[in-house]
């Protein structure tokens, strides 16, 4: 199993990150790719037409959201993988720290996976909207 940690800072507020990874709208603008679900704890979400699948298990607004996580990739006997995404004041924006544990040995380019369909795109999408 790995564990990843990585952090970046973006130019918009907690708030504004907070719903991009909630709101399955934003999350398909800002990513490029279709996301459903809700912000609710307990929720069930999709993300990238369904690549990507988990639950809510934890929400504060605008500042963690906990999610379990597992791949169109993982085998019926592996563990859904825990993401853990901090969100922080700073006085440029918002500094995201992803903690995404438990995934799979064989899942080892989720660590670039996360620059290439999540940080690259989001900036970008943040840069176009302002």
């Amino acid at each position: 199993m790995k564990t990843f940690v990585q952090k970046v800072l973006f130019k918009a507020a907690p708030k504004e990150m907070y719903e991009i990874f909630m709101d399955p709208k934003k999350h398909s603008e800002a990513t490029g790719g279709k996301a459903t679900g809700n912000g609710k704890v307990g929720g069930s979400f999709t993300a990238w037409g369904g690549q990507l699948k988990g639950k809510n298990l934890a929400l504060v607004p605008g500042k963690l959201i906990v999610q379990s996580w597992r791949s169109s990739q993982f085998k019926a006997k592996d563990h859904d993988s825990i993401l853990v995404l901090t969100l922080e004041k700073t006085s440029d924006g918002t500094l995201l720290t992803m903690t995404h544990t438990a995934v799979p040995d064989y899942e080892a380019a989720v660590e670039q996976g996360w620059h290439d369909y999540y940080w690259t795109p989001i900036k970008k999408y943040l840069r176009e909207k302002s």
